[in-house]
């Protein structure tokens, strides 16, 4: 008995709902100009074409004369999702869509009423019921796939964005039709001198909000997580290279190495490599940002590994031949020496230990390699071994 008491009801709601189909121009029309004079400040349809708008509008108040009387909403709705898409992708606001789903709900319903005067109260509350169902309904498809159509163009921008600077990085900006495009999309001044840093570490080895913390600086950037690193593309633009990688050093989280300034977009791929081999010259523990200018030396010796080997083992074999903890301390010892300008007395400080102890340990060293430590070539040599020695440790992971 409740189930006929229920189909009359909706009998009744498709019966009006199909009187109305005459109207669906005029319901069109109707729809169109209340979009533009109910609230006008909520409506922004300025990038959609009249003939779209209208076409929309017309499919819409058909979907719900259609839905009217059906015995289930419980739908995702293809007319109201390919609406939602449509009007994503012509960045039409979800609101003003929702406001027009609204209206249309409510002038379909004034509609209804007007050809209802042969209905009993139970009938014309029913049919208000379904109605707000439906359009509940196709509110809801318009949201989900509107949302999802935002989320696809938020993965289609970003890997356009990615896509462009790995073509930067990869050198293809020597075609100035390319660099003018990538610097518009990426917003970045296309005359500008730039950096570039390279950094890894464990987990997140720069500050996920580097770029808007740079940009409130004046500083143009754009940065880019690869699988083992994360690189920052810098725009020098007026300021000073050194001020640039002072703002840029408390969001580095890993270590990271800094080329120096080049000249344009079209030596951004020269510049990582830079960066690269700063990076490559770095202890695998170290953190904080290093500009190449810092680790010369390293990187000199990174770009010849064979003739590396070579230097340790001519300059330094006979010391590193010792058992570990004589071997730990000389070495150590000629660093501290080395690093403080040749002075036993500075370096003793360094050490915790007497100037008479640095210079034994010194003439220790002499004595083991067969040569004097002083004089230019001898300072440079043995600088560099040890630099050569502290990359092969990095290498190894000691």
């Amino acid at each position: 008995m409740s189930t006929s008491k229920k189909a009359i009801p909706q009998t009744r709601t498709r019966e009006l709902a199909a009187a109305c189909r005459a109207d669906i121009p005029a319901l069109t029309d109707r729809l169109i100009s209340e979009i533009f004079t109910d609230n006008p400040e909520w409506t922004d349809y300025s990038t959609v074409a009249r003939a779209d708008l209208v076409d929309g509008c017309r499919r819409y108040v058909t979907r719900i004369l259609d839905l009217l009387g059906a015995p289930t909403t419980a739908f995702d709705d293809e007319v109201a999702a390919s609406i939602g898409r449509r009007r994503a992708e012509q960045g039409v606001p979800l609101e003003a869509m929702l406001r027009t789903f609204r209206l249309g709900g409510r002038i379909v319903w004034e509609v209804l009423l007007d050809k209802a005067d042969e209905l009993a109260p139970g009938e014309i509350r029913a049919a208000g019921t379904g109605l707000w169902a439906v359009i509940d309904a196709l509110s809801s498809s318009l949201v989900t796939s509107y949302r999802n159509t935002e989320l696809e163009q938020l993965r289609s921008d970003e890997r356009r964005r990615h896509a462009l600077i790995e073509d930067l990085l990869a050198g293809r900006a020597h075609d100035t039709t390319f660099a003018a495009r990538a610097a518009r999309e990426l917003n970045l001044p296309a005359g500008s001198a730039f950096l570039v840093v390279v950094a890894c570490g464990e987990g997140e080895a720069v500050h996920t909000g580097t770029e808007a913390a740079l940009a409130a600086v004046g500083i143009r950037s754009v940065w880019h997580d690869r699988v083992d690193s994360t690189v920052g593309l810098i725009a020098v633009e007026r300021h000073d290279v050194a001020s640039v990688l002072r703002r840029i050093e408390p969001h580095i989280r890993g270590r990271a190495g800094a080329s120096p300034a080049v000249g344009g977009l079209a030596q951004v791929g020269t510049a990582h490599g830079w960066a690269l081999l700063t990076l490559q010259t770095l202890p695998r523990d170290a953190t904080g940002l290093v500009p190449l200018h810092e680790r010369f030396q390293h990187a000199l010796l990174v770009r010849s590994a064979d003739l590396t080997d070579m230097l340790i083992t001519h300059t330094l074999g006979p010391v590193l031949a010792l058992p570990a903890a004589e071997r730990a301390t000389l070495l150590d010892t000629l660093a501290a020496w080395l690093t403080h300008d040749c002075s036993a007395a500075h370096a003793a400080t360094r050490l915790h230990c007497h100037r008479n102890t640095v210079i034994n340990r010194l003439h220790r060293i002499s004595t083991l390699l067969g040569r004097p430590l002083e004089g230019r070539r001898d300072y440079v040599e043995l600088s560099l071994a040890l630099a050569a020695l502290d990359l092969a440790r990095a290498s190894d992971g000691a």
